[in-house]
């Protein structure tokens, strides 16, 4: 399977900002370490997650050399996002990170005017010559574009097009595409809430945000299903579940930041507007986190 290059668990990373939105470059290499440590088999770069539409370029190319310097020094993965609005600077990114010697890069469809097929072709096809390496394309609701199985099958003969994050409750859709050319295409889960779920469709792996606070439950339910042990992670993923339903209820990247600031990775603010928890946002956080037992049961410390 020459195209299935990508499987296991890799967190859709948070950027660490400064106040000043650049690259808080001490924080970033820590945190990665930390979660190679915890098993994550690489990480997806300057998603969603990672803020990437709206972290200026030079700070998207920062945090991608950071990642392949850390990444390769410990014989892991690192997918660069080069999605933006405009497709010079998403060329601009693809370059970079081609240069660098990613392992991959990925995109959203271009958004925001409303494309076609025949333009989003286009802009993926530009992208994968800019970069010369692998490309995965990021079927995500957050495009407004809906990618569906005949597109893919179509974006599958744009040269070094390799297969896509899936992050789509539909996962008969999902296990269709796996089913490509004979099953060589790399599909990656998106929903967190539902890696079990991507896994027993076929997925390859999982790609995901709410790992960045838990690596080692999602961990265990790759491993627990790659064991045949159904059960244990199912469980794996219920559990992991409680804590998501907390993060989505006091904003996602907020929260995120919050609990890796927590933990001892200070990653700053999202980037403005976005938002922030207010004081008694924040204890009502931890007080729920408080309640769930989160450094003992999530983290095992």
């Amino acid at each position: 399977m020459k195209n299935v290059l990508f499987s296991g668990i890799l967190p859709a990373l948070v950027t660490p900002l400064t106040e000043r939105e650049t690259i808080n470059e001490d924080v970033a290499r820590r945190l990665m370490r930390w979660h190679m440590d915890e098993g994550m088999d690489g990480f997806y770069i300057c998603g969603a997650t990672g803020e990437g539409p709206v972290v200026a370029p030079k700070e998207r190319m920062r945090l991608a050399e950071i990642a392949r310097e850390e990444t390769r020094a410990r014989d892991k993965k690192a997918i660069i996002h080069v999605g933006a609005i405009d497709l010079t600077t998403a060329k601009a990114l693809a370059r970079h990170a081609g240069e660098i010697g990613a392992d991959a890069i990925s995109s959203v469809p271009p958004f925001f005017f409303g494309y076609g097929e025949k333009e989003i072709a286009q802009y993926y096809t530009e992208l994968a010559e800019a970069a010369g390496v692998p490309l995965i394309m990021y079927c995500s609701p957050l495009s407004g574009v809906n990618i569906t199985y005949d597109m893919v099958s179509r974006f599958l003969n744009i040269p070094h097009a390799i297969g896509v994050k899936w992050t789509s409750y539909d996962y008969y859709t999902m296990h269709r595409i796996k089913e490509l050319r004979g099953g060589d295409v790399n599909v990656l889960n998106g929903p967190d809430e539902c890696l079990l779920c991507g896994l027993t469709m076929g997925a390859d792996g999982g790609i995901g945000a709410t790992y960045n606070v838990m690596p080692r439950m999602f961990r265990q339910i790759y491993d627990r299903f790659r064991a045949g042990d159904i059960e244990g992670a199912r469980q794996a993923q219920y559990k992991a579940n409680r804590l998501i339903e907390v993060i989505i209820r006091f904003g996602v990247q907020a929260s995120l930041k919050e609990m890796l600031g927590m933990l001892g990775y200070d990653c700053g603010y999202c980037v403005y507007p976005q938002k922030r928890l207010s004081d008694e946002e924040r204890k009502g956080l931890r007080d729920a986190l408080t309640a769930l037992g989160y450094e003992q049961e999530y983290l095992d410390r």
